[in-house]
């Protein structure tokens, strides 16, 4: 069984350049409600500079990604009304090796896939 683990990066689409600063939450839904794992910013290269879930860390379930884009795009001076915060979520399963969930975004508009 592969071991699993959890990453993202944020790229900045409007601009060309990732998204340095952004605050990264990952949620686990339970039944009572979301419960909060971690938080991170991103770093210089759009990327946390750890793992979201280490493979020590993981536990299969499903989780959300919370990306706190209004905020980053307010700071470079765009337009922050329409996006504030980008939700994603994803199920993850044991033995699947590593989820990468990256994000790319403009002011108006976000996608995202399973990466590498």
């Amino acid at each position: 069984m592969k071991p699993s683990a959890l990453t993202t990066h944020v790229l900045d689409t409007a601009d060309g350049v990732p998204a340095e600063g952004v605050t990264v939450s990952l949620w686990r839904i339970e039944e009572a409600g979301p419960v909060l794992i971690t938080e991170h910013r991103t770093n210089a290269d759009g990327r946390t500079d750890a793992p979201l879930l280490t493979a020590e860390s993981f536990a299969p379930g499903c989780y959300e990604l919370r990306f706190a884009v209004g905020p980053y795009f307010a700071a470079r001076g765009r337009d922050a009304g329409f996006l504030d915060t980008v939700a994603i979520a994803v199920g993850l399963r044991a033995g699947e090796g590593h989820y990468h969930v990256p994000l790319l975004c403009s002011p108006w508009s976000y996608s995202t896939y399973r990466g590498s």
